[in-house]
């Protein structure tokens, strides 16, 4: 039989806790998960990490959180982006049209 772990975290004047450590590792949490409660007839709540919805892609989702703490650290990287790199950019992809609603291909999956 596994071990019982026990962890206690504070509530603040808004209500408000911080997951324990022991906690977010149990439950693979990071910045910006979803916490699901799971409230049962004799009082007791138990905790799981939110399943993610339809749509919601976890390795975008990781990566924009990547590039957000990236900037947040080193604002001083961040370039502007000129109108000649603009106008590059559209002498190569335009004319392509990209029906966003079309199945992939075969070969594309």
């Amino acid at each position: 039989m596994p071990a019982i772990l026990e962890v206690e975290s504070t509530l603040t004047d808004r209500y408000q806790t911080t997951v324990p450590e022991t906690v977010r590792r149990a439950l693979r949490l990071g910045k910006r998960d979803k916490i699901h409660y799971t409230i049962r007839p004799g009082g007791e709540v138990v905790l799981t990490r939110a399943e993610n919805v339809d749509g919601d892609d976890p390795v975008l989702g990781q990566f924009l959180n990547f590039l957000a703490h990236d900037i947040a650290s080193h604002p001083e990287r961040l370039q502007t982006i000129d109108a000649s790199f603009v106008r590059r950019l559209q002498s190569l992809t335009g004319g392509i049209e990209v029906d966003l609603d079309a199945a992939l291909s075969a070969d594309d999956e």
